[in-house]
This record gives C-alpha cells, sequence and structure tokens, in this order.
C-alpha cells in the first residue's frame, strides 16, 4: 500500500501501488545458500503523476528461505528538488482455521486508532489481542515483533518487522464482509490481517534520499 493509507481524495483507496503492474526486475533465483530472491520495483509513470505528482521508484525484494519469508522494501525520490510524504504498508492477509481462536501479542500497552469507533483512541490493555467482532484498528508506536497463533495447521506465525512502527489488525466480520465486492461473505472467519505500516504518520523524504523498511514472516 502506498503512497495513500485508506480513503484518498486523489486516487483509489490505500494508492496506486497495488493496483498497478509491477516490473520483474530479477526473475526468482536460487543463492548459493539455498534461498530463492526475486525483486520487483516500479516507478512513476504518467498514471502515477496522474494522481500523484512526484518522481520515485520503489524497490520490493522478496527472499523465501526454509521456514521464513523476506520482504524489503526501498522508497528513493530522485528529484533534486521535491520533498515528497508518503503512507507504507505490507496489506498481509493470514489464512487460520478459525479467527476466534488466534491470539495476537505484542500489543499490550499500545496506543490505537479505532476506525470501527470513527476513529477514537485507545490504549490496549490486552495481554494478547483476539477478535470477535468488526475490527480495523491501527497500532501506535509498536514493538519489532507480534506471534499470531493458531494459523494453519494451528502453527505460530512470527512477524518481525523493521523501520515500521505501526501495526494493523483488520477483519471485516459479518456486515463489513458484505460490502466488499472482491471478497466472500463467509471469508472473514478464515482470515486475520496482521499489517507492519507507517501510516499514523507520513515518511517524509528529502530529495536524493531513500527509505527502507523490512518483514520477516517466520513459522
Amino acid at each position: 500500500v502506498t503512497a495513500q493509507f485508506g480513503q484518498w481524495s486523489f486516487g483509489p483507496q490505500h494508492g496506486f501501488a497495488r493496483i498497478i503492474r509491477w516490473n520483474l526486475e530479477k526473475a526468482p533465483e536460487r543463492l548459493p545458500s539455498g534461498d530463492v530472491e526475486a525483486i520487483f520495483s516500479i516507478m512513476d509513470s504518467e498514471f502515477t503523476r496522474s494522481m500523484w505528482n512526484y518522481p520515485f521508484r520503489l524497490t520490493y525484494r522478496l527472499i523465501l528461505r526454509e521456514k521464513e519469508l523476506h520482504f524489503n522494501i526501498g522508497v528513493y525520490n530522485p528529484s533534486k528538488e521535491l520533498t515528497f510524504s508518503f503512507n507504507l504498508l505490507l496489506h498481509t492477509y493470514f489464512k487460520v482455521p478459525d479467527v476466534r481462536r488466534c491470539q495476537i501479542t505484542g500489543l499490550h500497552g499500545c496506543t490505537f486508532i479505532d476506525k470501527s469507533r470513527e476513529g477514537a483512541i485507545f490504549q490496549e490493555g490486552r495481554d494478547v489481542v483476539t477478535i470477535s467482532e468488526w475490527t480495523d484498528r491501527i497500532y501506535q508506536n509498536t514493538p519489532q515483533e507480534h506471534i499470531i497463533t493458531n494459523v494453519v495447521s494451528g502453527r505460530k506465525m512470527r512477524i518481525q518487522k523493521y523501520n515500521f512502527p505501526d501495526t494493523v489488525v483488520w477483519n471485516p466480520w459479518v456486515e463489513k464482509a458484505k460490502e466488499i465486492s472482491d471478497f466472500g461473505d463467509d471469508e472473514f472467519p478464515n482470515m486475520v490481517c496482521v499489517e507492519s505500516g507507517h501510516v499514523s504518520s507520513p515518511v517524509i523524504l528529502l530529495p536524493g534520499t531513500a527509505f527502507e523498511a523490512s518483514q520477516i514472516l517466520q513459522v
């Protein structure tokens, strides 16, 4: 998700990165370590400049290991004059047998924006977060690690993130699922989004500078 998280008056919800075709910079290749690496990229075009008039380059590097998946994102501002700001989010959906049995760690004590309650701000008091209703929250200044229990086959999923200060937790539940055209009405019990991002405040990128962030998923 870039350059905008959520509703955007200049373009589609969650920006343009998820709806345009990416360039394959490096086809999947097996490294000497046995890992598999692939690199994708996008840059400004007539389409992106029609809604966000800045030059940019974004690279997305994936590394698949035996029990890990690494996501590395870089955003570069090639301009000599223009500073721009943007949001960035990895919109990760996890398949689960029953979202009501999942527990999410690493959010205790964190302040969150509750979008299901008109953006009201609360502090998380639970040691582990569970989901039993429509949930749409932006947790701020979260730790670098979260664990989701009871994902596929009852496993634990460890999320490690770097330079992503926020964590979004989302499940549309019954009524909201019906409002999403590309989401099945009965699919909400079998998924949860726990998303690493920089969304409660924007990244400010000066001319000629770059921003990098990453995430590791480990089973």
